[in-house]
């Protein structure tokens, strides 16, 4: 699924499976033809810490590559991996490979690209959505300050809801997935402060990808009263759709725009565009540009809400019949970027 977004700041800054081992060679059609390439020679290896059926942020990565891919003439190559070990595992592989650059997707990859890239000081290696500490300096990192669309998300939601009451249905308890948890319920309590929240996490062997879970979280939700319920858990998102579809609470997807998951039900998406992110790392480093943490927020265009974007009409999100609200996450928003409001970092400490 695509991204409808606009993501015109990024944009020119971009112009300036098996898993383990047996990793999936997928260059697709803007990578360059079918990942052939004779061991690694012009290829970005792309490291993923889930499958990527289902998981749009894995999903919107790889389409990021493929572009900066077709855009220098080099294959792409996807290891999905599984599990920590495959992660582990599926590093020390692309390594192997001699890649121009390995890139790896979220979080979830930050303990390795702590130690792998020390061990292999020649090697070039991007990690998109995190950044280790310390850094190894032939690590570039690109991140998101996601709690800035989250916050607006929030503020939606304090306007919106009838009961006062709303919830999270997130992936797991961590610093980093309360980015979207915690500003959502700031959000809503900055224009309603009687506000009452709710978080819960799907947790389990599959907390991205586990519908059922996330299904049944989003129904203790709503058999509480909540009417309002932010979805953060990437592929467990479809339980908390399949729930919202029955009427029981109106919810907010992420990443890309999801309000056709569950018609009538989604309120709006906080927006992260991290194929263009990626692409415009992948290039910096190519060109000769590598290290630094580069930030992606709501000023930058890595980060939005799709309230704000110009596909807002026909993005079939129910804010887009709220004029009024889309008015008050305008002026909330550029209050963000302007920096009269800062909105707490979970992940910060």
């Amino acid at each position: 699924m695509r991204a409808s977004t606009t993501r015109t700041s990024l944009l020119a800054l971009a112009a300036a499976t098996t898993v383990l081992l047996s990793s999936c060679a997928d260059a697709g059609s803007g990578g360059g033809g079918g990942g052939t390439a004779d061991a690694g020679a012009g290829t970005i290896v792309v490291v993923t810490p889930n499958p990527l059926g289902g998981n749009n942020f894995l999903e919107l990565a790889v389409e990021g590559a493929r572009r900066v891919a077709a855009a220098n003439d080099l294959e792409v190559r996807v290891f999905e991996s599984s599990d920590p070990t495959s992660i582990q595992q599926n590093v020390e592989a692309a390594v192997r490979e001699q890649p121009e650059i390995v890139v790896g997707l979220s979080f979830s990859l930050q303990d390795v690209f702590a130690t792998v890239p020390v061990d292999n000081p020649d090697q070039q290696f991007l990690l998109v959505d995190a950044c280790p500490d310390p850094q190894p300096e032939n690590v570039t990192c690109a991140s998101f300050r996601e709690h800035e669309a989250a916050y607006l998300a929030g503020v939606e939601a304090g306007l919106l809801t009838e009961t006062g009451n709303i919830g999270s249905v997130a992936a797991l308890d961590t610093p980093f997935i309360r980015r979207w948890v915690d500003p959502f319920t700031a959000g809503a309590q900055s224009v309603r402060p009687d506000v009452r929240s709710t978080a819960l996490f799907v947790g389990g062997d599959n907390p991205f990808g586990d519908p059922a879970r996330g299904a049944a979280q989003a129904q203790v939700l709503a058999d509480s009263g909540v009417d309002q319920v932010m979805a953060a858990a990437s592929g467990s998102n479809v339980g908390t759709f399949q729930v919202a579809g029955t009427g029981a609470f109106a919810t907010y997807g992420v990443d890309v725009n999801q309000c056709g998951d569950a018609p009538g039900h989604v309120v709006d998406n906080v927006l992260k565009n991290v194929d263009v992110a990626l692409e415009n790392a992948v290039q910096s480093v190519l060109d000769g540009t590598a290290g630094g943490d580069e930030q992606y927020g709501l000023a930058e265009g890595g980060v939005g809400v799709t309230a704000l974007t110009d596909e807002l009409a026909s993005s079939g999100c129910l804010v887009a019949d709220r004029p009024d609200v889309v008015e008050q996450v305008r002026a909330v928003s550029q209050q963000i970027v302007d920096g009269s409001l800062v909105v707490p970092d979970p992940a910060a400490g």
